[in-house]
């Protein structure tokens, strides 16, 4: 009913930036919060970013200064601007968006399918 389609990820040396997108499409009435986890192997997923929908975010202290969220809300839309990237930012990350279904109201809790990020040293 909800389908989510992630772009951005890659490949990219210590210092470098990415960006990373994720569009959400399909019978959506509305989006509450929008976000971004990763998952390094071996560890567990962790939330990097998250936006509400007025606008009000929150970052893991690992990635403030560095990481930026943002939405477009017209399009359905998260971005995580991502500046000064370490290794230790790789890993592979997900969006989710949760939010209101068209017709039933009811609420939905998808993920994207993944994208890889690989920060070389």
């Amino acid at each position: 009913q909800v389908q989510l389609v992630e772009s951005g990820g890659g490949l990219v040396q210590a210092g470098g930036s990415l960006r990373l997108s994720c569009a959400a499409s399909g019978s959506i009435f509305s989006i509450n919060v929008m976000g971004w986890y990763r998952q390094a192997p071996g560890k567990q997923r962790e939330l990097v970013a998250s936006i509400t929908s007025d606008g009000s975010s929150n970052y893991v202290e690992s990635v403030k200064g560095r990481f930026t969220i943002s939405r477009d809300n017209a399009k359905n839309t998260v971005y995580l601007q991502m500046n000064s990237l370490k290794p230790e930012d790789t890993a592979v990350y997900y969006c989710n968006v949760q939010g209101l279904l068209h017709w039933t109201r009811r609420t939905f809790d998808y993920w994207g399918q993944g994208t890889q990020v690989t920060v070389s040293s």
